[in-house]
Parts: structure tokens; C-alpha cells; sequence
């Protein structure tokens, strides 16, 4: 499916002040920034942009409460190879002065836009008043493409609104894994909770031929399934949920692939008494904790075919390093399978860029809650509110 929408391609620039919603929600810790995979991929937007005469005010907010974003623009300089300043609030007149001074090729960065509430709860004067800094409007923020937040579908009402490089990547990469996917389509799914996946499981059943199951979402279904999960985190009013889940795949022909081995210890922090058992052997005491070797070999044959893989979500709780094997074993098969490979979800992309293997994969989307409403067939509405070609 070609991408419905304007691009930065399709907009004279120069001599413009570009307004960019950027993926500046990056993890900082102490005033430096801790991972910078999202910064990277918003670079090509931005040098194209300046490349042929803008100047860019950049905007973005931070998920953590009262964190600042100025440790990004030392970052973002060493990236774009110039000098990028702070402006240290939107609204105020000193740092709107500024922006009226711009000159072709200078960058500047908005502070936190959740410092003020008008954001999230997508004010019109906000919108109005952030448009004010802008000529165009260039959205290649994919991460709040599912927000309906000022900076996102408030603008575009009063600016013309295109999407950057990283958002026309990722809504055709993902479009394309699902609608017209290299088969096998293999879905992996982690995390937490089946509750929050259910849209997605839904979405994807009648397009995937194999699902495998790891995570705590996993103990749901080995709990409907009659097995014993000891002190797992497990979802007990959603074991109808698996059941279905578990007879529609059946129905379909669909492979699914549940736990057969798992790693289990008796304190997660701790990590006492840690070991691989199979499922039938997990005591009352047990945690699960992480997906076991076998469970992950399940994949095989499907991998053998050289289709496609979309995973999403860890396969256990792979921030800690004594439980992270399973989400390795797993990543490491689908990089020497060759298949097409996507990974979603802000999980998986901390833990692979984490890892150092983030370029080894096709495609690591950016947006976490973004590709899971994609992939469940939802309309974004940051992506709506662009211009259509």
C-alpha cells in the first residue's frame, strides 16, 4: 500500500521555518540521555529539511514528569554536525522573539511541551499558539502518532501538515508486514499483560500462519490450559480470553506456540533459586520469569522458511540480566534465519538497541503504543490530521 500522505518531499522549504514534531522522548538519566536510537532516526528528516534552506523549531514532550529536554540538544548536535540551541519555554515572548530571528540552516529546541497541560488535553489556543513558531508543519514523531494531543492533531488545523522520513517508514513497513507480507507471517508475542493485546491478537490472527507466546502474557494461556504457574503474574480473569484465542488458531490452522520450558525463580529481585523447568514442573513457590530454550526452538522450521517476523513485546523480564536468555535465544534466531523481520513496541526496542543488535533486524519501530494501534488496525490520529497527496 503506497503511503497516503504528503511527505517533506512534496513542500518547498526554503527560506521557511519548519515546525517538526521530533521523537525527543528519549530515557535520560541525570542529565545525560541514555539511549539515542529514536534522535538517530529522526537525523534524515531534519537534514533533508535544512539541507534545502529551513530552519527548524523542533518540539516534543518527555513521558516523565518534569523532565526538562535540554540534555537532547548536545546530542542533537553532535548528530545534525551544527549548533542546536534551547529555548527554554513555547510560549514565552523572549524565546518567540528568537524564533522570528531564525535564519536558513539555524535549529532550536522547545522545551517540554507537557510542562503545560494545554498539550495533552489538546487545547485550540495551545495549537494555535504553537503554530504561530511555524510556517510548515513537518510530523515525524511516530511515537504520538496514536495521541490526539495539541502538538499532534492541533496544529495541522493551521499549517501546512506533512509527514518526515521515519513516519512514512514506519506506517509502510508496518502496512506492508501485514497486508502484503513474505509467508510465513510469524507473530511473537511478549510482555506483560494479554489484556492490553487482545486488539492486536485479534488483528493479526487471520493474517499470521504461526503465533508464539512468551512473556507473563504466556502464563495466562498456561494457566487456561490447566498447568500450574505458581506466584506468576498471570490474568486469571482473562483465561477465557486465552481459551479463545487458543480454539480460533486451531481453527484457522494456525501454529501457536506456548511455553513448554520456562525459567522460574522464587524471588525476582533476588533472583533465588533460578532454573529451567519444564511447564509441567513449575512449583507453587515459582515465578515465572523468562521463555526456556525449547520453547524458543518451537520457532524452527517456521523460521527455516525465510518469511517474515513481527515480535513484540520481551519474552521474559529482560531488564534484568538473569532473565533476559529467552529474549537473546530469540533474537538471535531471527537474525540468522533471514527472514523480514519488524519489531514494535518500546519494550523490544529498548532491549535490542540495549543489546547492541538493533541494525541487525530489518525494521525497530520507534513507537511503542503507535505500532501496536497500527498493528491492530486502529487509525492514528496524528497521522489523519496530515495532509493526503
Amino acid at each position: 500500500m503506497a503511503f497516503s500522505k504528503k511527505t517533506i518531499r512534496d513542500i518547498d522549504v526554503k527560506g521557511k521555518r519548519v515546525l517538526v514534531r521530533a521523537p525527543l522522548n528519549v530515557p535520560i538519566k541525570d542529565g545525560k540521555v541514555m539511549d539515542k536510537m529514536r534522535l538517530r532516526a529522526v537525523v534524515p528528516t531534519l537534514k533533508y529539511l535544512l539541507e534545502r534552506g529551513a530552519s527548524l523549531v523542533l518540539m516534543s514532550h518527555h513521558s516523565k514528569e518534569g523532565v526538562s529536554l535540554e540534555p537532547v540538544v548536545p546530542v542533537l548536535s553532535d548528530l545534525l554536525g551544527r549548533e542546536v540551541r534551547f529555548l527554554p519555554d513555547c510560549l514565552d515572548e523572549t524565546s518567540r522573539g528568537e524564533i522570528r530571528q531564525l535564519k536558513p540552516g539555524d535549529v532550536v529546541v522547545l522545551e517540554n511541551l507537557r510542562f503545560h497541560p494545554e498539550e495533552e488535553a489538546n487545547d485550540d489556543a495551545f495549537a494555535k499558539s504553537l503554530a504561530e513558531l511555524g510556517d510548515v508543519y513537518v510530523d515525524d514523531d511516530f511515537t504520538v502518532m496514536h495521541r490526539e494531543h495539541a502538538s499532534v492533531v492541533g496544529v495541522p488545523k493551521y499549517l501546512p501538515a506533512v509527514a518526515g522520513f521515519l513516519v512514512e517508514q514506519e506506517v509502510t513497513t508496518i502496512t506492508k508486514a501485514l497486508e502484503n507480507p513474505k509467508r510465513p507471517l510469524v507473530a511473537i508475542f511478549g510482555g506483560a499483560k494479554i489484556s492490553t493485546k487482545i486488539d492486536l491478537l485479534d488483528n493479526l490472527l487471520p493474517k499470521v500462519d504461526a503465533i508464539l507466546v512468551g512473556g507473563a502474557m504466556a502464563n495466562t494461556f498456561l494457566a487456561a490450559e490447566g498447568h500450574q504457574v505458581g506466584k506468576s503474574l498471570e490474568e486469571d480473569d482473562e483465561e477465557s480470553l486465552a481459551k479463545r484465542i487458543i480454539k480460533e488458531a486451531a481453527d484457522k490452522g494456525i501454529s501457536l506456540f506456548l511455553p513448554v520450558d520456562v525459567v522460574v525463580t522464587e524471588d525476582i529481585d533476588t533472583a533465588r533459586n533460578v532454573r529451567t523447568v519444564g511447564v509441567d514442573e513449575v512449583g507453587e513457590q515459582d515465578i515465572i520469569a523468562d521463555l526456556g530454550p525449547n520453547s524458543i526452538a518451537q520457532l524452527g522450521p517456521a523460521l527455516a522458511k525465510k518469511g517474515t517476523v513481527i515480535w513484540n513485546g520481551p519474552m521474559g523480564i529482560a531488564e534484568k540480566p538473569e532473565f533476559a536468555n529467552g529474549s537473546h535465544i530469540l533474537a538471535h534466531a531471527i537474525i540468522a534465519s533471514g527472514v523480514d523481520s519488524l519489531l514494535g513496541g518500546g519494550d523490544t526496542a529498548a532491549f535490542v538497541d540495549g543489546a547492541g543488535m538493533q541494525d541487525k533486524f530489518g525494521f525497530v519501530s520507534t513507537g511503542g503504543g503507535a505500532s501496536m494501534e497500527l498493528m491492530s488496525g486502529k487509525p492514528l490520529p496524528g497521522l489523519q490530521a496530515l495532509r493526503d497527496k
